[in-house]
This record gives C-alpha cells, structure tokens and sequence, in this order.
C-alpha cells in the first residue's frame, strides 16, 4: 500500500467514527425526549436537545418509527451495558440494582409507546425478543449479586422482576397522582433480606 492509500484511508475511519459518535449522541438525545416528552415529541425537540438540524435526524432516520426503534435498541444495549458497570463501581449489589432500575424504567417510557410508533405488532414482538434476550440475565446478575451478598431473599427470577416493573410503569405518563418509581422502591425493599435481631 502506497503513502497516498494509507493517507486517504485514515480520514476515512475517522469520518465513520464520527458519524458513529454523533448518531450515538443524537439517539442518547432522542431517549432524554422520549422518556420527558413520549414518541410523539416532535422532532425539533429532539434536534435541538441534540444540537443538531432536524435534517441530520431525517437523514440518519426517515421515519418517526425508525428513529423510535434505533432509539429503543440503544436503550437496550446501555441497559445491558450498564449492569456489569453497576456492579464492579457501585459500594453494593443490591444499590447497583436499585440504579439499574432506574435506567430499566427510563427505558421503558420508550418501550411503551413503540407499539403505537411501529404500527405493527410482528416488528415489536421481534424488538421484544432481543430486549429480553440481552437484559433478562443481566437482571439475572444483579439479583444473583444481591443475594450472595446476603441483601435480598433469595427466588426472584429476573423476568418476573422485570415484568412486574414494567406493569408498574403503565399509566405512569398519564396520571399525575400515580408515581410508578414509588411502588417500584416499594417493591424493591420487600426484596431486602430481613436483618437479624
């Protein structure tokens, strides 16, 4: 490979390495909207928490529905990312629980209102599949964690955690007296390991 190939080709990389970081930084963007807003936020409050042109959102993803579902994967995979992260930086299991949780309930803003966005139950069973397929065992690890460490009651499996969060979590946008995030801490301390006299 001559001098000039090897010149040419690292502007390249780079060019796709930003376009990767930006495409990234607008789909953390979109998800903040999301979670404050709902899918249906309209799309200049996505570029301008952005910081982009509405064009460049366009251009990245045609559709509302494309966009909700990129959205919704990046979601997942911070999610499935941030568990391991939680538990080897966080003083206990059971508190990298409690933050994962968190991330787990922003997320399902989102997930909520992709049926409506995707119009199409087969696309969404599909997404549906990978969100349980990536986060159900890293749920696993973080209530596994929490019982060797002796800070919860062992038998929780992680999908029934989950899907109980989930319920919680429907109608949480429409209500304003019904805060899910209260039963969810409610629900999380009745997993707490009862401390001895």
């Amino acid at each position: 490979m001559s001098t000039a190939d090897r010149s040419t080709e690292v502007p390249t990389r780079s060019k796709r390495a930003d376009a990767l970081r930006n495409q990234q930084a607008l789909l953390a963007a979109a998800a903040e909207v999301f979670v404050t807003s709902g899918v249906d936020a309209p799309i200049r409050e996505i570029a301008a928490r952005a910081g982009v042109g509405v064009g460049t959102i366009y251009r990245h993803f045609p559709t509302r529905a494309e966009l909700v579902v990129a959205v919704y994967r990046h979601q997942v995979e911070a999610c499935a990312e941030a568990g391991p992260n939680l538990l080897a930086d966080t003083a206990s299991p059971l508190a990298a629980l409690r933050q994962w949780v968190d991330l787990f309930v922003d997320f399902l803003v989102t997930k909520h209102g992709l049926a409506g966005a995707l119009q199409s139950d087969s696309g969404f069973d599909a997404l549906h599949a990978y969100f349980l397929d990536r986060l159900v065992p890293v749920c696993s690890q973080l209530l596994d964690a929490a019982v060797e460490a002796g800070e919860i009651k062992p038998g929780t499996q992680a999908y029934e955690l989950m899907r109980g969060i989930g319920n919680l979590c429907i109608g949480g946008n429409s209500d304003p007296r019904y805060d899910p995030r209260r039963l969810i801490a409610l629900l999380l301390q009745g997993l707490r390991q009862p401390q001895s006299p």
